[in-house]
Formats: C-alpha cells, sequence, structure tokens
C-alpha cells in the first residue's frame, strides 16, 4: 500500500467522525458503558467479517501492548465521549472533545527529534480561549455541564495521546483492531452491569444511533484512521481532521440536535485556527 492510498482511506475516518456526535446524540437514554459494549461489538464483528472475506484472519492477532494501548485508546477516548455527549449538551462537549488534533501537535512537538514552536504555544491559547467560551456560557445551567465538559476534554487527551503512540505500532496489522474491539467490549459489559441499568426497549432512533455509531463512526472509522497513521501522511491527516469539528457541529444544528448560536460558531472558528497556528498550516518541522 502506497503511502498515498493510506492517506486517502484516513481522510475516510474524518468523514464517519463527522457523524459521531449526532449518532451518539440519537441513542438518546442508552447508558454510555452499555453503548460502548453494544458499539464495539457490532464494529469488532464487521471488522472480523471484512477480514474474512478478504482472507486475511491470519492478521487479526494483536500484540499484547497494541492490545492494552487499544483499551487505553478507543475504549477509553469512547466511554468518556459517550458520557460526555449525554451529560453536556452535545454540541459543547464534541467541540471540545474536538481539541485533539491540537494536542496531537503539542504531544508531538515534544516527541525526541522535534521541539516546542512559538506557533505550538500559540495555538494551544487560542483553544484554550475557545473552550473558555464554551464553558462559560454553560457552567451557569449546572454542574452537570461542568462534568460533561471535563469529560470531553479527559477524551481529547487520551485519543490524541493514543494517536500519537500508535505510530509506533507500525507493524501490528490494522485488521487486529477486530479482537481489541472485540476485547474492549468485555470490561465495558463489566463495568455497565456493576453501574448502569441496562435498556433494550430503545425506539427506532436509538437503535439507528447505536447501529450508525458500531457501523461507520466506531466500527470503519478507527481501522481507515489506524491504517491512515500507520502509512500515511500524518501531518495531512493531522490537518485535514481539523474540518471534522465544523462537520460534526453543522450535522447537529441540521438535524435539531443544537441550536444554531455565534457562540457555538466562534468557538468551533477558533477551535480550527488554533489547530491550523499549531500545525503551521500543515508544514512539517
Amino acid at each position: 500500500m502506497t503511502s498515498r492510498t493510506a492517506t486517502l482511506i484516513g481522510f475516510c475516518a474524518i468523514l464517519l467522525w463527522s457523524t459521531l456526535a449526532l449518532f451518539t446524540a440519537m441513542s438518546g437514554r442508552v447508558p454510555p458503558f452499555q453503548l460502548v459494549a453494544m458499539t464495539f461489538i457490532i464494529g469488532g464483528l464487521l471488522i472480523l467479517a471484512i477480514t474474512a472475506l478478504r482472507g486475511n484472519l491470519s492478521r487479526i492477532r494483536p500484540t499484547p501492548a497494541s492490545f492494552a494501548l487499544g483499551l487505553y485508546g478507543p475504549f477509553g477516548d469512547t466511554a468518556l465521549y459517550y458520557a460526555a455527549v449525554k451529560t453536556a449538551p452535545p454540541a459543547e462537549a464534541n467541540l471540545i472533545h474536538y481539541l485533539w488534533p491540537l494536542l496531537i501537535v503539542l504531544f508531538a512537538a515534544l516527541l525526541p527529534g522535534a521541539g516546542l514552536k512559538p506557533r505550538h504555544l500559540v495555538g494551544a491559547l487560542i483553544g484554550l480561549v475557545a473552550t473558555g467560551l464554551l464553558v462559560s456560557g454553560g457552567l451557569g445551567t449546572g454542574g452537570g455541564l461542568a462534568l460533561g465538559h471535563g469529560l470531553a476534554a479527559l477524551g481529547a487527551f487520551v485519543w490524541a495521546s493514543y494517536s500519537v503512540v500508535s505510530r509506533r505500532f507500525a507493524n501490528v496489522p490494522s485488521e487486529s483492531l477486530c479482537i481489541t474491539m472485540l476485547g474492549c467490549a468485555v470490561p465495558a459489559l463489566a463495568l455497565h452491569l456493576a453501574f448502569e441499568t441496562t435498556l433494550w426497549s430503545l425506539t427506532s432512533v436509538e437503535w439507528a444511533g447505536a447501529l450508525g455509531l458500531g457501523l461507520g463512526s466506531i466500527g470503519l472509522a478507527f481501522v481507515v484512521w489506524d491504517i491512515g497513521m500507520k502509512h500515511g501522511d500524518v501531518a495531512l491527516l493531522g490537518v485535514a481532521s481539523y474540518a471534522a469539528p465544523v462537520l460534526s457541529t453543522l450535522i447537529l444544528v441540521l438535524f435539531g440536535y443544537a441550536p444554531a448560536s455565534w457562540l457555538l460558531g466562534a468557538s468551533c472558528a477558533l477551535i480550527v485556527v488554533g489547530a491550523l497556528v499549531a500545525s503551521g498550516g500543515g508544514r512539517k518541522g
């Protein structure tokens, strides 16, 4: 696979993630850990089926380290994101979570051989201003919003650090994510049974949200992002990912899950600007 092909495949993750907030909001009353278990089982089985049809079942075995990283990244971030969207206004939680492209730039700058430059700090400051706008607009309505904001920010940290570290696992086949995802469903189910009440009487909209997450925003998205990060142009994918919060927020507004407002628009624009400034417009170095 060429770098160009892998990069194009990675772009698909950005498009799929633009529906993540919508499908999560559509899942409605489904408890967060139950939703993680459902979507990871659906996504894992989908990837396993595709891998089997392609005759690549020999590539599905993860290493212990890559499996542990999957527990930290995809499982940890997804659980935090679902909980955030269900405890704060979806658009606000979604935008705060989309600080992860900016954090990827900052984390990458701290790697050996790189360096933290003034533009990284300026970009981080712009991103913090955007987050401050959202939080200041929501804190007045209760403590639940503050919790949701915090969960979204923690999810952004988890996903950014996972994405940077995953570059060290380029030799692990992306198909192995099917086993990692199915494995991650086990602790999610255990946490659900321990702390949540199971809900199976879902509406058609809630089932559509869960299926949309499992098949697309969680299932396929994790695999195509993994391919892009391991074999594609990471810098280009990083810059392209800044479009995701814009697309995602627009979709929430269009489907009536978030009201259009100047605060939401300004925060969205600042997050994108901050990430672009930090990345130097996609320049390497």
